[in-house]
């Protein structure tokens, strides 16, 4: 016995399982460093909850001619800086990306990152399954002193 669906029916129900999909990361605190004229790199923060073991993969903005995972480590006194290929994000955990911290890093900018405006971001996220999901969020841009450092 073959079944139809109305068209509609089809459409919520796609409409549905992509919001299931996309519903096992949530982005919260979205935010980038402003810069100033002139300045070629700048940082980006955020909360990153997944509901399912997966992980940071890449990130895309087209404000930046590249953009790296990093974390920030101490060498004795010192700290340091440097691009990681991954960042893990545990089930049921939130990941905070901070100053001092892991963050998002912006090089090579096209534009100044101005304090009123937005940049936009493209996150691909990876599942232990190897399933990727593609998050674009729109961060908005602040001073860092606003955030206590």
């Amino acid at each position: 016995m073959i079944f139809r669906l109305p068209a509609a029916v089809l459409f919520a129900a796609l409409l549905f399982a992509a919001s299931v999909a996309h519903g096992e990361v949530r982005i919260t605190d979205a935010w980038v460093r402003a810069t100033v004229a002139q300045q070629k790199a700048t940082a980006a923060f955020m909360k990153i909850t997944s509901t399912v073991d997966a992980r940071l993969v890449e990130v895309r903005s087209a404000v930046a001619g590249e953009a790296e995972i990093h974390e920030t480590t101490m060498d004795g006194e010192r700290m340091k800086m440097r691009a990681i290929p991954s960042l893990p994000l545990p089930a049921g955990a939130t990941v905070e990306l901070k100053p001092g911290g892991h963050h998002i890093m912006l090089l090579n900018l096209s534009a100044q990152i101005e304090e009123s405006g937005a940049t936009s971001l493209t996150l691909i996220i990876e599942t232990a399954s190897g399933e990727r999901q593609t998050i674009n969020i729109d961060a908005p841009a602040r001073a860092l002193r606003k955030h206590g450092r």
